[in-house]
């Protein structure tokens, strides 16, 4: 399977997950500074500034190793201040994640407060050439 683009990727999704990529877009493109690009990369939304900041990765798209609802994974999760434990993390050392089962489980704060701090990590590094 080869997504080139969103109209590919919500094609394929169930309604519910297409809910759920579409809700967690829409905060994420009205948190991120505009030096921040969304492209489409391992069949779906990635959001990257200096370097990688976050991964919007339904059940539908093979690989992600969820099996179901929709994983917003943090590139360098390990590295955020999240006093609140609001990411959990699996066996990969770097992102931390939270998966979402129902539109109405998505609360924007805690995701902006994260991605804010996402930024500011992100600041910190060297463009990517």
């Amino acid at each position: 399977m080869k997504i080139r683009n969103l109209v590919d990727l919500f094609s394929i999704l169930p309604e519910n997950e297409r809910i759920i990529v579409d809700v967690l877009r829409q905060i994420i493109i009205e948190t991120l500074p505009g030096y921040c690009k969304e492209k489409i990369s391992y069949n779906v939304p990635f959001f990257y500034g200096n370097k990688g900041i976050c991964i919007i990765w339904p059940a539908a798209v093979p690989r992600g190793g969820i099996k179901k609802g929709v994983l917003l994974g943090f590139w360098y999760g390990h590295k955020l201040n999240d006093p609140d434990h609001f990411l959990s993390h699996g066996t990969n050392k770097q992102i931390f994640y939270k998966i979402y089962l129902e539109p109405e489980e998505i609360d924007d704060r805690p995701i902006k407060k994260l991605l804010k701090e996402a930024i500011r990590l992100d600041r910190t590094f060297t463009k990517a050439s």
